[in-house]
């Protein structure tokens, strides 16, 4: 990889920030500690409900202090693909990883349709590979992604020659694309577009009806791996599915699958285990320096995601400055004014924006491009012969790496190669095959530093936020990339149960990031974590704990009733005009913020009623999960969340919005 000097940035950053948006947050801050000190003042001649509501409302201005340190310089970043390609003379490898748990919840034709748009981005194919861990050793995922390579040898030319921007079938055959697009109106391609449109009907009734059987599988030949086998009970299966023989840039992208070995008495750690599984497996394979990884419903919707990444990822002047870009997660074929509250809309515009401009965003464990040594555990102050695992000479000593990535000398000269910036891979897949299945047993990781010190991180069904806090702590920055259109689209939760599983399960990791030993408190004290980087973690990671002061407050009016006392001021006191105001003032700002990126007063309604009832529900639920894991009684779950495919043919929206931006000179 070369890259040719020249005074024109691969990005420009910009500033967001509202001076008036600022003035009322502070305002809003003003009137909650003058509540706070109004009821210091009035509390020996008050009762129980006052001293509750003073601990509540302490709450919550701590809360909207977090808040409002979190929100303070939103940042925006805008990369300029055109420019990569002319500076850059080779392009970097690129390894893609899918994930996938349960053919039940995440049928595979969904999984199908993302491997396919990200077989089919503009982007080298002999640079790409794509992975697909599949968590529940399903032949039905496997025959799958076998039936979707033949059919990806037409749609991959098909999207290349006529400049197809929708790259998943289902989501480009859903709707009148033609117009919206302004593609090629010709005869040559209308004939091309009905064949390729009867494939992927036909790749669809096949995977349908395999579904629909109980056993439609011979376990003979490729399937022969799968007899004997349960979901969490089988030998590790991977399977080089299409192999880019010739290095050829045009023709398709490597496409492995992998179940790694599960058994009963052996951890598997969850989604973090996957992912660690498919980083020590592609390292051996192709050891590409950068890492994608997407849940199976999240589609590649932007063709060039892979170089508007990379202009954030080579455009920096120093790599401390970027370990990983993270992309926004939006969703297609949203309920209009989102009833049940998980399109983040609001939340991904302002807050997520918001960190972006401290020491980067999360990492929110899908749509994220990974520097391949920082998941290895490189410090960025430990660069080349700085590294404190390096001997005099740069290399790295033999105890240090056997310490951190196990046992498999295969894997270890990898690693040794990766840490030192370099992407040499063994040009024959199949020759690593035997030290691939090795690396993805489940006693590969026991006596070494997987998930504590190298990988994803061990310890919370919150993998992603915990492994991303884990490297800020190191001093890494990372950035934020969100191109037009959007670089990935995934299905939200479809309902209410279905959203309340969701919001448990994150309450649940985040909770159990708070109680460990991994707290951001700790990593700004004593290690390199910013402090508002840390407050902004703090305000994520206890959301759990909002369910407590929220019901609390909720009760008090009831209570009040039953006992004939009151825990605001009076009509006639000159202090009602304290709670009055944070009311009216707050809901207005909340409205506005719905309003300007053209939200409906529905929807702000809708989002600050099911706020209520994820509070008092699915996060009360989180808390007792965690209690009961913390008293040994019970251990935390990995719920995974049921995705279903859209099988709208109205035309094609999705939630997203743009602010106008202010550009920031260097």
């Amino acid at each position: 990889m070369a890259i040719q000097s020249t005074s024109t940035p691969l990005y420009e950053k910009f500033s967001l920030k509202s001076d008036a948006k600022r003035a009322v947050e502070i305002f809003i801050l003003f009137l909650l500690i003058s509540l706070l000190a109004y009821r210091l003042v009035h509390l020996e001649d008050r009762g129980l409900e006052w001293q509750v509501a003073l601990v509540c409302e302490s709450w919550f201005t701590f809360v909207w202090v977090l808040v409002v340190s979190t929100k303070w310089s939103p940042m925006s970043y805008k990369t300029f693909p055109q420019r990569i390609l002319q500076r850059v003379n080779d392009f970097p490898p690129v390894d893609v990883f899918v994930t996938t748990a349960d053919p039940q919840l995440e049928p595979p034709i969904i999984t199908v349709n993302t491997v396919l748009s990200l077989m089919a981005v503009d982007y080298p194919a002999h640079k790409l590979a794509c992975y697909v861990s599949d968590d529940g050793c399903s032949p039905l995922t496997f025959y799958s992604l076998m039936e979707a390579a033949k059919f990806a040898k037409l749609w991959v030319p098909f999207c290349k020659k006529y400049n197809i921007q929708l790259r998943a079938p289902f989501r480009y055959f859903a709707s009148d694309t033609t117009a919206l697009s302004g593609e090629d109106c010709s005869l040559e391609f209308q004939q091309a577009r009905d064949t390729i449109k009867d494939e992927y009907e036909k790749l669809s009734r096949k995977i349908d009806d395999a579904s629909q059987e109980s056993f439609p599988f011979e376990f003979t030949g490729e399937f022969a791996a799968f007899s004997n086998t349960g979901r969490r009970n089988h030998p590790t299966i991977i399977k080089i599915i299409l192999k880019n023989k010739g290095g050829h840039p045009d023709a398709l992208p490597h496409l492995i699958y992998i179940s790694r070995e599960k058994r009963p008495k052996h951890p598997h750690h969850y989604k973090a285990g996957a992912m660690n599984v498919l980083t020590r497996v592609s390292g051996l394979m192709t050891n590409a320096p950068f890492m994608l990884n997407v849940d199976c419903d999240m589609y590649a919707n932007n063709p060039q995601i892979v170089l508007h990444a990379l202009c954030l990822l080579l455009g920096t002047k120093h790599e401390r400055d970027c370990a990983f870009v993270q992309c926004p997660q939006y969703f297609y074929d949203g309920v209009k004014d989102d009833p049940f509250g998980n399109q983040l809309v609001v939340l991904q515009e302002y807050l997520g924006r918001g960190i972006v401009g401290i020491q980067g965003p999360f990492y929110g464990g899908t749509g994220c491009f990974h520097r391949r040594k920082v998941i290895y555990g490189l410090w960025p102050d430990d660069m080349k012969t700085k590294m404190k695992s390096f001997s005099s000479n740069g290399e790295l000593t033999q105890e240090e790496l056997l310490n951190g990535f196990g046992s498999s000398k295969q894997f270890i000269n990898s690693a040794a190669h990766a840490l030192q910036g370099n992407s040499d891979h063994p040009k024959d897949l199949s020759n690593s095959l035997e030290a691939a299945c090795q690396v993805a047993s489940c006693t590969y990781e026991y006596n070494t530093d997987w998930g504590k010190k190298v990988g994803w991180m061990y310890g919370s069904t919150a993998e992603d936020i915990l492994t991303g806090m884990a490297i800020h702590t190191k001093g890494w920055r990372s950035l934020y990339c969100s191109p037009n259109p959007p670089a990935f689209l995934g299905c939200a939760p479809s309902g209410g149960p279905a959203s309340m599983t969701q919001q448990k399960r994150w309450a649940t990791g985040l909770l159990e990031i708070v109680v460990s030993k991994r707290s951001p408190i700790y990593g700004t004290l004593f290690m390199h974590l910013h402090f508002r980087q840390c407050l902004a973690y703090l305000w994520i990671l206890i959301w759990a704990l909002r369910s407590i002061p929220e019901f609390l407050y909720a009760l008090l009016p009831a209570y009040c009733i039953m006992t004939n006392s009151h825990f605001l001021p009076k009509g006639q006191e000159p202090a009602i005009i304290l709670p009055t105001a944070i009311f009216v003032i707050y809901n207005l700002y909340c409205l506005y913020e719905y309003f300007i990126i053209g939200l409906s007063m529905r929807a702000w309604w809708n989002n600050h009623r099911i706020q209520r009832i994820t509070s008092t529900c699915a996060w009360s639920f989180g808390i007792l999960s965690v209690v009961l894991k913390l008293l040994g009684l019970s251990e935390t779950v990995f719920e995974v969340t049921k995705k279903e495919q859209s099988a709208s043919t109205d035309s094609i929206t999705y939630n997203v919005v743009r602010v106008a931006p202010t550009s920031i000179r260097k």
